[in-house]
Order: structure tokens, then C-alpha cells, then sequence
């Protein structure tokens, strides 16, 4: 079975309030098979939430309003959307960032931007493959 006929059905949210990185993103994404549902900012993600449960989210930590950091720590705390698998976004890739997304947030990975195609086509497969 292909790559794409595998993960056609799978769903990922992706919240940047770039419009860019939206649109690069999502083109990538959705050539590969994945369904891709763009949110502009954290408070819309948490609203999209109410009533989407997507595969896997990418969720940027910069953003106007509530920061990528506390939307994770809001969607890890709520029974219904815990288990979605969260990727931070990010220009910076030091540690204290990365501890930050991981231990602070509670994200599962931490992503530098600029994003290199093949290493978020990995990180999607592998985070959706567990």
C-alpha cells in the first residue's frame, strides 16, 4: 500500500498564524495523502477542538493571544483531546525551548522552523505511526 492511499484519512490540524507556513504546510502535507484543516491562532484551535479531533496537530509556540505552549497544555489536560500527538513549531531549537515544549507544554516533539520537507513528512509519519 502506498504512502499516500495509507494515510489519506488521517487528519492534522495545523495552527500558525503565518499564512505562509499554513499554506506551505498544508500543500506538502496534502500531496502526501494527509487531510489538513488550518487554524489561524491558539484561541481558534481551542474552538476547532470543541468539535474536531484531528490525527496529530502542528501547533506553532509564537503566536498573538495564547502562545503554542499554554494551547498544548489546554488540549493535554482535557480527556477528549490528550492523546492527539503535538508537535511545537518553532525558530528557536535550543534547549531550554525544546524542554520547554516537551516537559512544560507537554508536547511529544519539538520541530525548528524553517521546516525541511523531509524531516516533517518523518515526524508526521512516525508520530502517526504510533
Amino acid at each position: 500500500m502506498s504512502g499516500s492511499r495509507r494515510n489519506r484519512k488521517k487528519l492534522i490540524m495545523v495552527v500558525d498564524d503565518e499564512p505562509e507556513i499554513l499554506f506551505i504546510v498544508k500543500s506538502v502535507l496534502s500531496k502526501h495523502g494527509y487531510t489538513v484543516v488550518e487554524s489561524r491562532s491558539g484561541e481558534e484551535c481551542l474552538k476547532e477542538l470543541e468539535h474536531l479531533l484531528p490525527d496529530m496537530i502542528l501547533l506553532d509556540i509564537a503566536m498573538p493571544g495564547i502562545d503554542g505552549w499554554e494551547v498544548c497544555r489546554k488540549i493535554k489536560e482535557k480527556e477528549r483531546t490528550k492523546k492527539i500527538p503535538v508537535s511545537m513549531l518553532s525558530i528557536f531549537s535550543d534547549k531550554t525551548h525544546i524542554e520547554r515544549s516537551l516537559h512544560y507544554a507537554g508536547a511529544d516533539h519539538h520541530m525548528k522552523k524553517p521546516i525541511e520537507f523531509s524531516e516533517l513528512l518523518h515526524t508526521v509519519d512516525s508520530m502517526l505511526s504510533n
